[in-house]
């Protein structure tokens, strides 16, 4: 079969880009290994949950996926504390003129959503229970071989996650390395509501966060250390709740935490390039990050959507879409930024672990300076929000097609 793109990895970002390219007119192919996921139902949470930035949610009610969210799992974020100590800063949306920063949202229920709109496009097809054996670029187009099917596309895009097959396929090394961290998620109650806030303590082995949902309870993600990690886990649901209150200064008063956690480790990793020719990364496939600000999917999404606008327009105008110069269009909007945040991200992590007290001291007096300076502030919310800098056309709010 012949397809303009082969989309390798249906997870949010491969299924976002295939949606993008599916609404410009291009025949698609999704190849995911899993089963297409259940319609939310309940008033139960998924525990992997993500901030969407308001960049990410331009480019899903651009896409139409937005509409189709149910409103019950949307968590508005509007506020944000961040202290360590004595140093603390307060971010607003009203200070940027947005309803908000972000929504706390599962990430399941996005994922169904997104496959609702793809469901309606007769030019995008999924490749179920399917992972990719070979792939081999013969001529001016690329094949994907699977177990059963070759696949034939003028562009194999990998959104298969950090352990890519493409990447690895397509001879595309990386720079990775270990945090030394886990982090441990878990959906909690607390004595005094949320108030559409997310709270973020800085403790020395790691950020413990406070995401509010949309149910009222909030989602922990709290980074440590593998043994402090493990010692969590093993915590009968009481003790855990006074670990998780105690660990922030009490806050929102006691917790309560009866369901299930879990815990992943924690890496960073960058590809070296982002394009081969007939091959472009996207998402976990190119980039990893720390959480500590919730980027991960924001950057993926933002990869999709700009792979998608550099594609259709390649296509609109008879070029061919998965040649080098083509994507390298691509590499050059996008690498860059990736690279920025990670930076950013992974020098506040050394710097909010360091023990030595002159560091302490100055990344306390860096808090209370940033909350009383409204301009840097201001500056700090558009970018972590997605709404500042070069972006695609998606995260504009505007169909590609438009």
């Amino acid at each position: 079969m012949k397809y303009d793109t082969v989309v390798v990895g249906g997870g949010l970002v491969g299924a976002t880009l295939a949606l993008a390219l599916g609404e410009h007119g291009l025949r698609v192919a999704i190849v995911e290994r899993s089963a297409a996921p259940a319609a939310p139902r309940g008033p139960a949470c998924d525990l992997r949950v993500s901030a969407f930035t308001i960049a990410s949610e331009r480019i899903l009610r651009a896409l139409g996926v937005w509409e189709a969210l149910p409103a019950e799992r949307i968590g508005p974020m509007r506020e944000m504390h961040v202290w360590e100590r004595t140093g603390q800063v307060h971010f607003d949306s009203a200070e940027i003129g947005e309803p908000v920063l972000g929504h706390i949202i599962e990430n399941t229920v996005v994922q169904w959503a997104v496959e609702q709109r793809i469901e309606a496009l007769p030019n995008v097809e999924w490749h179920r229970g399917a992972e990719v054996a070979g792939l081999a670029i013969d001529g001016g187009e690329a094949v994907v071989a699977l177990a059963d099917r070759h696949l034939r596309a003028s562009l194999v895009a990998g959104a298969d996650g950090a352990g890519s097959r493409v990447r690895e396929l397509a001879g595309i090394g990386v720079t990775e390395g270990d945090y030394h961290q886990e982090a441990v998620v878990a959906e909690v109650r607390t004595a005094m509501p949320h108030r559409e806030t997310a709270w973020q303590r800085f403790l020395p082995s790691g950020p413990l966060a406070f995401l509010p949902l949309a149910n009222g309870a909030s989602s922990i993600v709290w980074s440590t250390t593998p043994g402090h990690a493990a010692q969590l886990r093993a915590l009968d649901a009481d003790s855990f709740g006074f670990e998780v209150a105690d660990a922030f200064e009490w806050k929102l008063g006691a917790v309560s935490a009866p369901g299930a956690r879990a815990s992943f480790a924690l890496r960073h990793l960058h590809a070296r390039a982002y394009v081969r020719d007939r091959v472009a990364l996207a998402g976990d496939a190119a980039h990893v990050v720390h959480p500590l600000a919730g980027q991960g999917v924001n950057l993926g999404l933002l990869d999709a959507a700009t792979l998608a606008e550099v594609i259709g327009q390649a296509r609109d105008r008879g070029r061919d879409v998965g040649s080098r110069a083509t994507l390298r269009r691509y590499e050059r909007w996008r690498r860059g930024h990736n690279a920025l945040m990670q930076a950013v991200l992974g020098g506040f992590r050394h710097l909010f672990s360091s023990p030595w007290t002159p560091v302490r001291r100055l990344r306390e007096t860096g808090l209370g300076v940033t909350d009383r300076l409204p301009p840097l502030k201001a500056g700090f919310m558009r970018f972590a929000s997605g709404i500042d800098g070069d972006l695609p056309t998606l995260a504009r709010g505007v169909f590609l097609g438009h």
